[in-house]
C-alpha cells in the first residue's frame, strides 16, 4: 500500500511539474487510447506508424520536423485525438491515457529552440583543410585533453566520434583493451577553434569521411551564419549580429526533410531542366547522387554512358550500389556546372526519403554563407568552380 500511495504522488508531482514548464498551459489536456500506436500528421505528412505510447517513459517528446512557418502537428489515437499549433520555439503537453488506466505523459514541441536573447556578437574565424576527399577537416578538443580530426558534414548533426578514434584517441572509456561501448563517458566539452560547446549531443558512429575521427553536424549552430570560404579555407561563424551577404553571392531558400538539410536544383540533359530536390551533403566524396525514383521517373539515364559501377557507404553505415553517369550539366540557382560525374542508386535511398544528394565534389565549388537564422543559403563560385571533376 505505502509503495502505491509513493507512486500516486509521483505521478502527481510530475504532472505539476510538465504543468509548470509551460507557462500558457494552466491544466494538461487529455486524449484516450486502447491501442498504444499513435498516427501522426506533421503539417502535411501523415505516417500511420509514427509513435508508440509508453507509460514508463517519464516524458515522451515528439520533435515536429524543423520549420520556421507555423503548423499544425495532430495525435491519432485508435479512438481519439489532439491537434497542436507549432510554431519555433514552442512546446505543448499533453496526457494519453491508455486503456484508462496508464498516464503517458506527451510533449510535442518545435524542433527550433526558443529564441534566445544572444548576449554575444561573434565572428569566429577558424582554419580548415579540404582533404584529397572533399572532407572539410578541423582539428578539435574533446573534454579538454583528447585531440581529433572532425570534418564539417551538412548531412549529419551534433558530434559523432568513429569506436577507432573512441578507443585509440580518446579516454571516454575506462578500459580500453575490453572497450564496453555500453559505458561511455560523456562528452562534456568540444573545442572547435575559438568554438566551445558544452555537453553537445553525441553519438558514436560507424562510418565517416575518409582518414577522419569523427564529424559535426549543421545543428551545432542553430540560428547562426557559417561562412565557407574554399579560397581562404576558413570558416567564419557568425552569432550574434547576422551578416549581410556580399556583392557577387545569389541565395537560395533552405529547406529541412527531417533534419536533412534541403535545396532546390536542375539536372540538365539536352533541352530538358528536370527539377530536384538535393540533400546538402559535404561528408560525401562524391558530386552527385540521383535517387532511384527521381531517375526512373525522369528517365535521366536513358541515352547518357555509363562509366562504371560502385558501392557506397552512407553516413549510417548503409550499403548501396550506384552507376555512374556523365551529366550534361546540373544547374544551382542559376549557376551552371557542366559535365558532372553523376551517381544514380541502383536501389531505395538509405534515408528512406525520396531525395537527391549533392556531395563534396560539388559544393567545394562554392563558397557559401549557411543561414541557420533565417533558413536560407548564398553561393558564390569560387577558384575551383571550373576544375576538372574526379572521374
Amino acid at each position: 500500500m505505502a509503495s502505491n500511495r509513493i507512486m500516486k504522488y509521483l505521478n502527481l508531482l510530475l504532472l505539476i511539474l510538465i504543468s509548470a514548464s509551460v507557462s500558457a498551459q494552466t491544466k494538461l489536456p487529455v486524449i484516450k487510447a486502447t491501442s498504444r500506436r499513435v498516427a501522426i500528421k506533421d503539417g502535411e505528412v501523415l505516417d500511420k506508424n509514427a509513435w508508440s505510447l509508453s507509460p514508463k517513459i517519464k516524458l515522451d517528446v515528439y520533435t515536429a520536423e524543423r520549420t520556421r512557418k507555423a503548423k499544425y502537428v495532430t495525435f491519432y489515437t485508435d479512438i481519439d485525438s489532439i491537434k497542436v499549433k507549432v510554431k519555433p520555439g514552442s512546446r505543448f503537453d499533453f496526457v494519453a491515457i491508455l486503456n484508462g488506466k496508464d498516464s503517458c505523459f506527451t510533449r510535442i514541441e518545435s524542433a527550433v529552440p526558443p529564441e534566445q536573447k544572444q548576449l554575444r556578437v561573434a565572428h569566429d574565424t577558424i582554419p580548415f583543410i579540404l582533404t584529397a576527399h572533399e572532407a572539410i577537416s578541423f582539428k578539435a578538443v574533446v573534454n579538454d585533453k583528447d585531440t581529433v580530426l572532425l570534418h564539417f558534414d551538412t548531412g549529419s548533426w551534433g558530434l559523432r566520434l568513429t569506436k577507432d578514434a573512441i578507443i585509440n584517441k580518446t579516454g571516454l572509456l575506462t578500459d580500453r583493451a575490453n572497450p564496453d561501448f555500453e559505458k561511455l563517458a560523456k562528452v562534456t566539452k568540444l573545442q572547435i577553434g575559438s568554438l566551445t560547446y558544452t555537453n553537445p549531443e553525441f553519438e558514436m558512429t560507424g562510418n565517416t569521411a575518409r582518414d577522419m575521427d569523427g564529424r559535426f553536424g549543421w545543428t551545432l549552430f542553430e540560428g547562426k551564419q557559417v561562412e565557407l570560404d574554399f579560397d581562404k579555407s576558413l570558416m567564419i561563424v557568425h552569432s550574434g549580429k547576422l551578416i549581410k551577404a556580399p556583392k557577387g553571392y545569389v541565395r537560395s531558400e533552405l529547406n529541412f526533410d527531417h533534419s536533412f538539410m534541403i535545396v532546390k536544383g536542375f539536372m540538365i540533359k539536352g533541352s530538358q531542366q528536370l527539377s530536384g530536390n538535393f540533400l546538402m551533403d559535404t561528408g560525401a566524396e562524391s558530386s552527385i547522387i540521383l535517387d532511384s525514383t527521381w531517375a526512373a521517373r525522369t528517365q535521366f539515364a536513358s541515352g547518357l554512358p555509363l562509366l562504371r559501377t560502385i558501392v557506397l557507404h552512407d553516413p549510417r553505415g548503409n550499403e548501396f550500389k550506384t552507376q555512374v553517369v556523365q551529366a550534361p550539366a546540373f544547374e544551382l540557382n542559376g549557376l551552371k556546372l557542366q559535365n558532372v560525374p553523376t551517381q544514380i542508386l541502383g536501389t531505395r535511398n538509405p534515408t528512406g526519403l525520396p531525395l537527391n544528394y549533392l556531395g563534396g565534389g560539388v559544393l567545394k565549388r562554392f563558397n557559401m554563407i549557411l543561414d541557420f537564422k533565417n533558413d536560407c543559403i548564398y553561393w558564390k563560385p569560387n577558384k575551383l568552380f571550373n576544375t576538372p571533376f574526379k572521374s
